[in-house]
């Protein structure tokens, strides 16, 4: 649970931008963050599709809040622009490449868009006036052993940087891993069971900490709402092995 009141009153008749909102954890944090009536939502993602189909939904609880801009923000031109252009009070950074496997295979993608674009990100929050830039991490990068996990602990290291002098408020919050998420080991094992099986695992006694998306979301907004700035927030969680789940 958390102090709704005290979000709220980070959130409500502001400007508030969701990079990533496309996303699994950016779209359930859009959903929550409408009902803290915010002035205006801006919805940021390169994913168009998802995109106008998550503005379309939270139309229907207000039309005139959600705004939605098409952005990578590997492009730090656009990313400037569209900042100093919406102007928000308040950014919350979910745009990440977050496939373990995948960002193996392509470590230069990792750093374009988890490293590069996350110091876009926060170089045009500070131009554009941003109040508090939130990004939201992984536990991952916690003694990184993968490549993801290595971007995100430099973003992590970009984003405490980015708030020493104060003029700009930062704080990261810690995911562990989101049940049901785009890239969740869940829907693969659910696809797994659909084809008779076996379930496929790393070794049995794998042990992964595990939170819900509705749980990530209030994680992000009730760090964002107590954070003096320079903070890293982790939920805490209890270890699941694998095999359990």
């Amino acid at each position: 649970s958390i102090d709704v009141a005290s979000v709220s009153a980070t959130i409500s008749g502001r400007v508030i931008a969701v990079t990533g909102a496309a996303g699994s954890i950016g779209s359930e944090l859009c959903r929550q963050l409408m009902t803290m009536k915010p002035s205006r939502l801006v919805l940021i993602d390169i994913d168009e599709s998802r995109l106008y189909e998550l503005w379309l939904e939270l139309r229907r609880t207000d039309a005139t809040c959600p705004g939605m801009r098409i952005l990578d923000v590997r492009d730090s031109v656009k990313t400037l622009r569209v900042l100093s252009e919406e102007k928000p009070a308040v950014l919350l950074h979910a745009a990440a490449y977050k496939h373990v496997p995948l960002m193996e295979l392509e470590p230069d993608e990792a750093v374009r868009a988890n490293v590069l674009g996350t110091r876009n990100l926060l170089e045009a929050s500070r131009a554009a006036g941003v109040e508090h830039f939130v990004f939201i991490s992984t536990d991952k990068a916690v003694a990184p052993q993968s490549v993801m996990g290595r971007t995100k602990a430099v973003a992590e290291m970009l984003v405490l940087a980015a708030g020493r002098d104060r003029l700009l408020k930062t704080t990261a919050v810690r995911f562990g891993n989101v049940l049901g998420s785009r890239g969740s080991v869940v829907p693969i094992f659910e696809d797994q069971l659909r084809r008779g099986g076996p379930l496929l695992v790393t070794h049995p006694d794998v042990t992964r900490y595990f939170m819900t998306i509705p749980e990530a979301a209030r994680l992000v907004m009730a760090a964002s709402a107590i954070s003096d700035g320079g903070e890293i927030f982790v939920l805490k969680m209890d270890g699941l092995r694998i095999i359990d789940l």
